[in-house]
């Protein structure tokens, strides 16, 4: 019997079974892949308070032993289904079954990418998923970002501050994006759109040096020179095994206030994969903690 189940060895999860170590409670983290999560593989992370500059895998390695040596238990398991039997929740992985007072979900979300051939490669070498993490590290260059809705306007905004050009890219004719942030854009000197049209091809093998742009309506192929991508095509939660225990919104995030209280009882969430506006790196770290004080305050 653990006090405390947590599914998902993020910056969320970590955090989470630091705080419920230091209270005291027995924790185990399950992680079906790697300890860290997305920012495992973000090569300078330069925007969390206290830490100039540290690499995504040193700052994920300290988390994860910092964990370990409070007395957490961490195990790279794949959690297949959680059931309620009474107040016990039981916690089905591809190995082995436990029994929990409470759970935290951390499980956090992917970004959706473009799909296309040299994207994994060049992540952190002119890819990105997040302008606030990396857009300053290319002041001054000329960059794009690909994506319609409000996410990719405020991805380009925020660039436009630091950036020589922005090209935003959009498969649409139209952005599903808020019109304030449009219009604000179209007000800028170093901001070009070019849609209906999709990036088909990424240029460079150590880092990234141009993208291959294809028009949907004309079939004319062009090629844009630029040191930076910032794909803003959506995030996908991974919340499937949970639809029958929790309530989930229709993008499958998990229904949460800032308490991070879920609608089962003694079932918590915390981090990207619930409901929210900001997915940083210090609210998944808040997120984790205010999970961990609110399910030792419910075991009591």
């Amino acid at each position: 019997m653990y006090d405390i189940v947590i599914v998902g060895a993020g910056v969320a999860g970590l955090s989470a079974a630091i705080y419920g170590a230091r209270a005291g409670k027995n924790v185990l983290v399950l992680e079906a892949k790697v300890y860290g999560g997305q920012i495992v593989s973000t090569p300078e992370i330069a925007n969390y308070p206290g830490i100039k500059s540290i690499s995504g895998y040193e700052f994920s390695t300290n988390l994860y032993e910092q964990a370990k040596e409070l007395g957490a238990e961490i195990k790279l398991e794949r959690v297949l289904e959680v059931k309620l039997e009474g107040n016990d929740k039981i916690v089905v992985t591809d190995h082995n079954q436990y029994t929990a007072k409470t759970i935290i979900i951390a499980t956090g979300a992917k970004f959706r990418p473009l799909g296309i051939e040299k994207e994994t490669e060049l992540i952190g070498h002119g890819i990105s998923y997040c302008a606030t993490c990396d857009g300053p590290f290319f002041r001054g260059k000329e960059v794009a970002v690909n994506g319609g809705g409000s996410t990719a306007l405020e991805d380009a905004l925020f660039l436009s501050s630091y950036c020589s050009k922005v090209h935003i890219i959009h498969r649409r004719d139209s952005f599903r994006g808020e019109e304030k942030l449009l219009q604000t854009l179209k007000g800028k000197e170093n901001v070009e759109f070019i849609l209906n049209s999709n990036i088909i091809e990424l240029i460079g093998t150590e880092k990234l040096e141009s993208i291959r742009i294809k028009n949907k309506e004309t079939k004319e192929e062009s090629e844009l020179r630029i040191s930076g991508l910032f794909i803003a095509i959506g995030q996908m939660p991974e919340n499937a095994i949970f639809r029958d225990l929790i309530k989930l919104d229709p993008n499958g995030y998990i229904i949460a206030t800032e308490d991070c209280k879920t609608s089962a009882d003694g079932i918590f969430v915390a981090g990207d994969t619930r409901t929210k506006a900001i997915r940083q790196l210090t609210t998944a770290a808040s997120d984790g903690s205010i999970a961990a004080l609110a399910a030792c305050e419910y075991i009591g």
